[in-house]
């Protein structure tokens, strides 16, 4: 699916949304987006022990139970 394809589709499912907390939500997402965006007009390559470290915090979050299921966050998000 293309770009301008998924847009359009967000769109539609975006005027669909009743929930003012749901509406405020993707407001603030998109506002923090555009923020980051700005300051930083390209993303920046992180170096392979940068890469390495984020690995090794991830798979020890995972160990240790911190961490949310696809299920937990999708049920926040309802």
């Amino acid at each position: 699916m293309d770009l301008q394809t998924r847009k359009i589709e967000f769109v539609q499912e975006f005027l669909k949304i009743q929930s003012e907390e749901v509406i405020s939500q993707l407001e603030n997402l998109l506002k923090r987006n555009k923020k980051d965006l700005d300051e930083n007009e390209f993303f920046s390559p992180i170096s392979i022990e940068d890469f390495n470290k984020r690995i090794d915090k991830s798979e020890d979050d995972f160990k240790n139970g911190r961490y949310k299921t696809t299920s937990q966050l999708l049920e926040k998000y309802k």
